[in-house]
């Protein structure tokens, strides 16, 4: 009588099965495993190269301080109509500033100072709410809907810094990074200059794209020896 090929007997006939499942099924994780691997990133947002704007401030001191300001001489002024219309004297101040103004010329030099502090002052705000701030933060590359990111210059000029020291004959590095450019003075106490300056320039191109920034700015990068000492 044969046995069952399910049987532990059997020598090899049941094993290479589950076996070859096992392969099958392992080589078909791995496959998928290495097509994301190898799958493309995501792409960016907000048109080419993922740009976008600048970050907007939320202005909260300014929008503090006009509000207490307000709030303020509103409260005087209401103090002072309740006064009045409960049959009590106005405060000295608003007699003294109605009066003045009833009686001072357009021309008369207060009055235009006062104006042009008033017009400075309406600029100010005019300006704080037109234009975005945050002139610090610098808007990186966007592949997400839901997620913005922002990389301090500071932290970008010290990354930028970093990777200029590791250039051989590079004594010093001071960095710049604006918004439209990045300014780099480098000291270098031995090599030729111009290849140093080539080798800062392949390095910090890298690195600026490295940063990820939606509008990479400008490389500017000036090599020196280390003036005499005494």
């Amino acid at each position: 009588m044969s046995e069952p090929q399910g049987s532990e007997g059997s020598e090899g006939t049941t094993q290479p099965m589950p076996v070859v499942e096992k392969a099958a099924s392992t080589g078909t994780l791995d496959q998928n495993a290495s097509a994301a691997a190898y799958d493309p990133p995501p792409p960016v947002l907000d048109g080419e190269n993922g740009a976008n704007g600048r970050f907007w401030s939320a202005r909260r001191v300014p929008a503090a301080v006009v509000a207490v300001l307000l709030l303020v001489l509103a409260g005087a002024f209401l103090y002072d109509v309740v006064a009045v219309r409960t049959d009590r004297s106005a405060m000295e101040w608003r007699r003294e500033l109605a009066r003045q103004l009833a009686e001072r010329p357009l021309d008369d030099t207060w009055v235009l100072v006062g104006a042009g502090v008033a017009v400075a002052l309406g600029l100010w705000l005019v300006v704080l709410a037109t234009t975005p701030g945050l002139r610090a933060v610098l808007p990186m590359t966007r592949t997400h809907p839901d997620v913005r990111a922002g990389l301090d210059r500071e932290a970008a000029a010290l990354t930028l810094r970093d990777r200029a020291m590791e250039i051989a004959g590079v004594q010093s590095v001071r960095v710049r990074m604006g918004r439209k450019r990045a300014d780099v003075r480098a000291v270098s106490h031995f090599r030729d200059l111009d290849d140093v300056r080539a080798d800062l320039d392949d390095v910090l191109a890298d690195a600026i794209r490295g940063l990820g920034l939606s509008r990479p700015p400008a490389l500017s990068v000036h090599v020196r020896r280390p003036g005499r000492k005494g």
